[in-house]
């Protein structure tokens, strides 16, 4: 068993759409929920743990040329 915390927009139709794991697609699927309205302080304290240096370190990769010249700018090198 799995457990999630989620906040979820609701569509213009007022449904909520729980995206589920691929291996799970196929199997059924107990879902207990409790609805409670999240003001954005609690919201905005979801990305607080993204603050600071180094805190996207490992997520951003830079090509292996990336400091080669450019062929577009061959005429003003």
């Amino acid at each position: 068993m799995s457990t999630i915390t989620a906040i979820f927009e609701p569509s213009a139709d007022g449904t909520l759409h729980l995206p589920v794991p691929a291996a799970w697609r196929s199997l059924p699927i107990r879902v207990k929920a409790e609805l409670e309205p999240v003001s954005q302080a609690v919201n905005s304290q979801a990305n607080a743990g993204m603050k600071g240096f180094g805190c996207l370190r490992g997520k951003i990769t830079m090509a292996a040329d990336f400091d080669e010249p450019l062929e577009d700018f061959k005429d003003y090198m």
